[in-house]
């Protein structure tokens, strides 16, 4: 009888010994990585070593002592961690629960560099805790065992895991452990691995306690979809889990965002935020995650729209009230309104959806008219909104008909050269180069006969104005050279193409 139990015994640990992971009921193996074969050193014929010049000689000779030297760092570098590895190991080893021996299962884990690890730990403990070892010692009660886990990735989180196993208090011991997101999503790959469903448990709920970087973040949702928990995991990313309903509220919760950076009081906190809202809303465009939600054009129009009648509304009420109390309130609403349109229009570039605005930007012949009446310090801003569309067409962010682009210069152009010079002086971030650029191709996107109108205009006004008008000179030798240079007829070519067809006989 005692011979059949020891054969028994045998049978086991030969089945235990091929790893964890061997087993046809639970397939995982640690991953193994192969490096590359060092290439071949191939060393010169004699003939070549003694032509060789004495510097090439030395080179190379440096190059084998800087080799050398990298791989001496190295080899520290990499005993160094396995030192403290080992320390980490041996420090588990003598706080484990199992620390005084005594227990009926010899168990071994042995790393990919060959490093071993033997802990006597309990098969009752063993068998109780995990599905995977309650299924392998099911037999010969009463016996000893040797039980090897071979070829593991991490031996010290091995050695957690089964330290985990004999714990009373699991979440005490991983608070006492501190240890960081990676190192609990190892240990909940190992408890997963060996069926230890208190562990997976432990480590789902510690983990939802735990903060987590963006990057961590990543790991923890790639780990948790790998190890397929189901419902297990779900409380553990509710915290990065949309909600379904989520996709109809979105446009609303933008809406909500840009109206109160628009509407905001306080100025600092209103540009901090315009700049947070304007990076998160490129880093959407830019994803091309084809879930993302992002703003719509309804909303941004619907924005601009409200920000023009607002506009003409302080406009309206500025002109001849000289003497209002709350006159320089009422400028500054000027101000701040012209630049929410600016800060609009950008995000509309930004996204390729901003043709339509040039086109009611063209229609706005009454804000026009009373841009004209208030006094240019307050005003240029407004000027400002014309620059940025030309700057648009210019770099062909915007494509708007050639009936458009003349409406808009129609409508704007006078206004943009009488405020040029306050824009370049009272604001820092008007790029006087970007603006002359940009209204320049403006203008030669036109047909000949209104780009010599608008650059005629021009040419009386800089004589006169100067470096408070934009130097748009460039645009003017490409209009000169075009009108009486290089001149294009238009005029149909009436030559007709000949063809001859012959008959070759057989």
């Amino acid at each position: 009888m005692g011979g059949e139990n020891a054969l028994k015994s045998r049978e086991v640990s030969a089945m235990i010994k091929q790893g964890f992971i061997a087993d046809s009921t639970f397939s995982y193996s640690p991953s193994r990585t192969f490096s590359s074969p060092p290439p071949s050193s191939t060393r010169p014929s004699q003939t070549q070593s003694q032509t060789q010049t004495p510097s090439l000689s030395q080179a190379q000779t440096l190059f084998d002592m800087m080799s050398e030297e990298q791989t001496r760092d190295s080899k520290f570098s990499s005993d160094d961690r396995r030192r403290k590895m080992q320390d980490r190991v041996w420090k588990l080893l003598e706080d484990a629960p199992f620390g005084g021996g005594g227990g009926d299962v010899m168990l071994t884990v042995v790393s990919k560099d060959g490093f071993r690890v033997s802990m006597e730990v309990y098969k009752s403990v063993l068998a109780s805790k995990s599905r995977f070892f309650a299924e392998k010692l099911r037999c010969g009660t009463g016996l000893s065992h040797s039980v090897e886990i071979s070829d593991c990735d991490d031996v010290e989180v091995y050695v957690e895991a089964v330290v985990l196993m004999h714990c009373e208090d699991l979440k005490k011991r991983l608070r006492m452990m501190g240890e960081g997101v990676s190192k609990v999503l190892s240990l909940l790959k190992v408890s997963a691995a060996i069926m230890f469903d208190l562990g997976v448990v432990s480590c789902l709920e510690y983990l939802e306690t735990l903060p987590w970087t963006e990057d961590e973040q990543e790991e923890v949702i790639s780990q948790l979809g790998h190890l397929q928990l189901d419902d297990s995991a779900s409380e553990v990313l509710l915290r990065v889990s949309s909600d379904p309903s989520m996709s109809s509220r979105a446009d609303d919760i933008f809406m909500s965002l840009l109206s109160g950076v628009l509407e905001a009081k306080d100025d600092k906190a209103r540009r901090e935020m315009k700049a947070l809202l304007s990076k998160l809303l490129k880093e959407n465009a830019s994803d091309d995650n084809s879930c993302r939600l992002d703003v719509s054009k309804d909303t941004l129009y619907h924005l601009c729209h409200r920000c023009i009648k607002s506009l003409i509304r302080c406009l309206s009420e500025a002109i001849g009230q000289d003497d209002r109390p709350d006159r320089g309130v009422l400028m500054s609403e000027i101000t701040r309104e012209a630049d929410n349109i600016q800060w609009i229009v950008d995000i509309l570039i930004s996204r390729k959806i901003g043709d339509e605005f040039v086109k009611i930007w063209a229609e706005q012949k009454e804000l026009a008219a009373l841009h004209s009446k208030v006094p240019i310090i307050y005003r240029h801003e407004i000027s400002r909104i014309t620059a940025q569309l030309c700057i648009g067409i210019g770099r062909g962010h915007i494509l708007v008909p050639k009936e458009i682009r003349f409406s808009l210069l129609s409508t704007w152009l006078d206004a943009l050269y009488e405020d040029f010079g306050w824009m370049r002086r009272a604001s820092r971030s008007v790029d006087k180069k970007m603006v002359e650029d940009g209204l320049s191709q403006t203008i030669l996107t036109l047909p000949l006969l209104q780009q010599q109108a608008v650059l005629l205009n021009w040419f009386d006004r800089f004589l006169n104005k100067g470096d408070d008008c934009p130097n748009i000179r460039k645009a003017f030798e490409i209009w000169w050279r075009r009108a009486f240079i290089r001149q294009y007829s238009a005029e149909p070519d009436n030559s007709q193409l000949q063809i001859t067809l012959f008959d070759y006989p057989q």
